[in-house]
């Protein structure tokens, strides 16, 4: 159900998931505002590039602010509300009491509070996240829950396809809460977890713990090995729980080692290269039965630019 009244809506967000959202809401509701993080530098040429919710909102002729504070020059309107998806920064309490503000949250609160959800929830092997529409609070995801929904997260799903499906969702449970005529919440139970920030160590794979750790890991990271000196991306691999050998080392048929079990090479992306199947690769290798990824580092991870 959508609502029949027309919304004033300020949206805050940066990626491609608030993008999505923020398409489904200027269908529905008047949305008057959009404030998001500012243009980066991308690509070899340096050049500035919108975030993908700027770029929406320029294409429906929405205004466009980079500062937050701006909110509170806002003519006062008892039915306006902000909405919060992915921005990227604490939202101060005397803006919350000029404009009250909901987000949607990609995860099953208060389990993944915090900056990366999504890929904590995979990389903790969890069976089902979610999205819950929340309160903004000053403090990090604690505000009331006005709704839920909840999905399986499958063995096939990576951090992107999880989080594309959950901004479907999202966006949908948005405009059912928008939709009441008393948008009522609840508190937040149970115990809490962190999906503390992604740091670039972590894309690093040494082959240490288990293949299945290893497995989920690349399915939520963008991960990469290092052989003989070269950085090879972990594009697609497949969890190999009952072997066992020397950490890193590599099979014939593409079966890499860690401590406990291991993982099979489906698609990788040597360094300089495209990606390309990890067999295709293998019978490039000049002699796989003496080759062994790096168990300690080497060299630094990539970064995250």
């Amino acid at each position: 159900m959508t609502s029949s009244v027309r919304r004033p809506i300020v949206f805050l967000g940066t990626p491609r998931a608030g993008a999505d959202v923020l398409q489904q809401l200027i269908a529905h509701h008047d949305v008057e505002l959009v404030i998001t993080q500012p243009d980066k530098r991308r690509g070899r040429g340096g050049q500035l590039i919108p975030s993908a919710v700027k770029q929406v909102a320029m294409e429906n002729d929405i205004p466009v602010g980079h500062d937050m504070m701006s909110l509170r020059d806002l003519a006062p309107h008892p039915r306006r509300i902000g909405v919060v998806v992915a921005y990227g920064r604490i939202i101060p309490t005397d803006i919350l009491q000029t404009c009250p503000m909901i987000n949607i949250h990609f995860s099953l609160l208060p389990r993944w509070r915090g900056a990366a959800p999504v890929e904590r929830a995979i990389m903790a092997g969890d069976e089902e996240t979610g999205v819950c529409i929340m309160d903004v609070e000053p403090t990090l995801d604690t505000g009331a829950v006005h709704a839920v929904a909840k999905t399986r997260i499958e063995d096939s799903d990576t951090a992107e396809t999880l989080t594309q499906r959950l901004s479907e969702m999202g966006s949908a449970l948005l405009l059912e809460v928008l939709a009441r005529t008393e948008m009522r919440a609840a508190a937040q139970s149970g115990e809490p977890t962190y999906a503390h920030k992604i740091e670039s160590d972590e894309r690093f794979i040494l082959w240490n713990g288990s293949g299945t750790d290893i497995w989920r890991r690349t399915r939520a990271l963008p991960c990469f090995a290092v052989l003989e000196g070269k950085r090879v991306g972990l594009t697609e691999v497949v969890d190999e729980p009952g072997i066992s050998g020397v950490p890193g080392t590599i099979t014939a048929e593409g079966v890499v080692c860690a401590e406990n079990g291991g993982v099979r090479l489906v698609r990788v992306q040597p360094e300089g290269k495209k990606v390309m199947n990890a067999s295709d690769w293998l019978r490039g290798l000049r002699s796989v039965q003496t080759l062994c990824f790096a168990t300690t580092h080497t060299r630094p991870p990539i970064s995250d630019s």
